[in-house]
């Protein structure tokens, strides 16, 4: 009886912190929900097609540069895990993204290599808190024009190739709600502006990515 006491007054602690935080958290735990599998529809679609035509490999790299740097700060400032939980998660999944986009683009070779390994160093360095945390306040505004010229690299690739068949249209969807979600969470949480002008323009961008991977796919399937 004492334990369902404990925790209805856990409960009503909780809600105490007002609407407005608990919404905070509910989108929270949707986006990172979605982020579980974001990148997953692109992964398979390129290793359906045996094919990376229309991805921009470019782009990648600055989306992976942007997402390490983003979860850095995050870890660093020591904000709550929930609140940027979705990092280390697309993380993982832009690794093997990363992997098979340079596959099927024959570009695994040893310069990949030596650039991989001196990634896992500094990513070590941020893990023990050694990295310098000057250079990732340094590094953050930068995220904000780094990560949508990824989109944009993206964007023109598929307006380039007029070829949207090994670009995921789910993938690019769920990039666009999980960034919108953030406007709202992050505005409530921390108040950070640094953090909301990315997740404004990557919205828009995400967005817009998804716009033109629809109509040249139905292009495509109309030729």
């Amino acid at each position: 009886m004492e334990s369902f006491d404990d925790v209805q007054e856990a409960v009503v602690k909780y809600l105490d912190r007002g609407i407005v935080l608990v919404i905070a958290d509910l989108l929270s735990l949707i986006t990172v929900s979605s982020c579980l599998f974001i990148k997953v529809p692109q992964i398979n679609t390129i290793r359906e097609n045996k094919s990376s035509k229309g991805i921009s490999i470019l782009g990648l790299c600055l989306e992976l540069f942007s997402y390490t740097v983003m979860m850095s700060y995050n870890y660093t400032n020591r904000y709550e895990f929930l609140s940027y939980m979705e990092y280390p998660i697309l993380l993982l999944q832009e690794y093997v993204l990363i992997y098979f986009a340079f596959k099927y683009q024959n570009l695994l070779g040893l310069r990949t290599k030596v650039v991989a390994v001196l990634y896992v160093i500094v990513a070590v360095l941020i893990y023990l808190r050694l990295f310098p945390l000057v250079i990732l306040q340094f590094l953050v505004p930068f995220c904000t024009p780094i990560g949508a010229t990824s989109k944009v690299l993206q964007l023109i690739a598929i307006l380039r190739t007029k070829d949207a068949s090994s670009v995921s249209r789910t993938t690019w969807a769920l990039s666009a709600f999980t960034n919108m979600t953030r406007i709202y969470t992050v505005y409530v949480q921390s108040h950070d502006w640094m953090l909301l002008s990315n997740f404004l323009i990557s919205t828009f961008l995400s967005s817009s990515v998804f716009v033109a991977a629809c109509v040249y796919k139905k292009k495509t399937k109309k030729e």
